[in-house]
């Protein structure tokens, strides 16, 4: 996997996707939060397919 996440997409993505999780188990937000675990990942290996399948990247260095 290439690297296409710069670091502030990958710090956006772990503070939306944990809060997204925060709000799920707290019961708030519902089944639908857990879909921030994705986001969560995706930060920590710094890769989206999502973007690899449409081409773009964050990153000026990659």
């Amino acid at each position: 996997m290439t690297r296409n996440l710069a670091n502030w997409d990958r710090i956006a993505r772990l503070v939306l996707g944990g809060l997204l999780v925060l709000l799920a188990i707290t019961g708030t937000m519902g089944v639908w939060g857990y879909l921030g675990v994705i986001l969560v990942g995706t930060a920590f290996v710094s890769f989206c397919p999502v973007y690899r399948i449409f081409g773009l990247k964050t990153c000026q260095d990659c």
